[in-house]
């Protein structure tokens, strides 16, 4: 599979000075509807991972602490300026999705948006979220999923094999993703294109369930 946290790193880099042109329109709304289902709370800590260009971020309130961290470091410094455009005092940093190193139970929201489609392990991306929430945070997702209700057929597996090297990952279910990372998911809501772009918020819980398996 040709999608790495290395080639992430290297076309995100060189998409980073059209990405606004081809993301900010299409998908501004999509954007807008997903962080309004957030319960904001002045003061909260938010984190905003796989930031890219800053998108997200007229969308934001004002009275939270955030951060903010992408993989490529041209969309850092176009996310900095952005930020500084827009006076949003935000701790911005280059950082893998999959590899956070902020501490056990920092954040009251943690947001992912465009982000469990484009990462090689998103399994392990969501259990970097969920360590970093506090119980009871929320995780905030916004993405192109496969329908929970079936996996991919073939021909989208074969199309997969393309369009997640240069773009994203079309195969990949919301639901089993979240709910297999520990979340409970509290709203599942169509933003875009039919069902294929869904804003999910999902809970982390007090207690994490967890599976005990034996072996025959």
């Amino acid at each position: 599979m040709f999608n790495t946290t290395a080639w992430n790193r290297i076309r995100y880099d060189l998409y980073a000075p059209v990405y606004d042109a081809v993301a900010e329109r299409a998908l501004r709304q999509a954007r807008r509807a997903s962080l309004s289902q957030i319960e904001w709370r002045p003061g909260m800590r938010v984190l905003l991972v796989g930031a890219g260009t800053g998108l997200d971020l007229p969308w934001l309130p004002d009275d939270i602490a955030l951060y903010a961290t992408d993989l490529s470091p041209a969309m850092v410094r176009r996310l900095q300026k952005r930020a500084d455009a827009l006076g949003k005092h935000a701790q911005i940093e280059q950082m893998d999705a999959e590899r956070l190193t902020y501490a056990d139970g920092d954040f009251d929201a943690v947001i992912m948006h465009l982000v469990l489609a484009v990462m090689p392990d998103p399994a392990c991306g969501l259990d970097q979220a969920y360590r970093v929430l506090k119980s009871g945070g929320q995780l905030c997702v916004l993405d192109k999923f496969q329908p929970d209700a079936r996996p991919a057929g073939l021909a989208r597996r074969a199309a997969n094999a393309v369009t997640s090297a240069i773009a994203t990952d079309i195969t990949r279910q919301a639901r089993p993703l979240l709910e297999g990372a520990g979340f409970v998911i509290e709203k599942d809501t169509p933003v875009l294109l039919g069902s294929l772009v869904r804003a999910l918020v999902a809970r982390k819980p007090s207690t994490r369930r967890v599976e005990h398996r034996t072996d025959s």
